[in-house]
């Protein structure tokens, strides 16, 4: 029995963590770029973007299938690194000694 009451309280902590971990990460924010600097994301640890920005020279060449590969490089490295920091998270909150999944 005692071992029962030591995973409940076990899973309590866990969970207590889990929630502080998603409100800290809902804060945190990543960066990335793409094209030298061409474009740039930021996202929160959630991998929403908050903002983004375009160099205006890339509008002078009106090549618009590059603005679109540029900025897709720049989001989908900016939610990767938010989601490695989800992870290294977890891996830090998780006492037990097996991954949990998300």
């Amino acid at each position: 029995m005692a071992d029962w009451q030591q995973l409940m309280q076990l899973s309590q902590q866990m969970q207590g963590r889990l929630q502080e971990l998603q409100r800290s990460l809902a804060d945190s924010t990543y960066d990335a770029q793409a094209g030298g600097g061409m474009v740039r994301v930021t996202v929160d640890g959630k991998g929403a973007i908050r903002t983004l920005w375009i160099d205006p020279e890339v509008f002078a060449g009106r090549d618009a299938e590059l603005l679109a590969d540029l900025v897709q490089g720049a989001v989908t490295e900016a939610q990767r690194r938010a989601a490695d920091a989800l992870q290294q998270e977890m891996r830090r909150a998780n006492p037990l000694p097996f991954n949990l999944p998300l």
